[in-house]
């Protein structure tokens, strides 16, 4: 017997935002700060995903197998990066 198992993430990425353009104070202003640290995270973690899929030549990445002279991926810098977790890793398509 087969099981399979989808999930589907959407996320609203709000776009990165310069303070200086929108003029954005108090908490706006660290909402802002936390949006684009995310996204920064986000383009890191996917960034070490692609250079490691490069390296295993087209296998599936599992982070909790640990390999040597493997990049650390850092899916717990940000929630959004440890919420994606799933989708981002493994046998997984995005």
């Amino acid at each position: 017997l087969m099981q399979l198992r989808s999930k589907v993430n959407l996320v609203d990425l709000a776009g990165s935002e310069r303070p200086s353009r929108t003029g954005a104070t108090g908490d706006r202003l660290k909402e802002g700060c936390l949006v684009n640290q995310s996204l920064t995270s986000l383009s890191i973690v996917i960034s070490k995903l692609a250079r490691q899929g490069e390296r295993s030549q087209g296998q599936p990445f599992f982070p909790t197998i640990s390999r040597a002279g493997m990049d650390h991926i850092p899916f717990r810098s940000s929630k959004l990066t440890y919420l994606l977790t799933d989708s981002l890793s493994g046998n997984s398509k995005t």
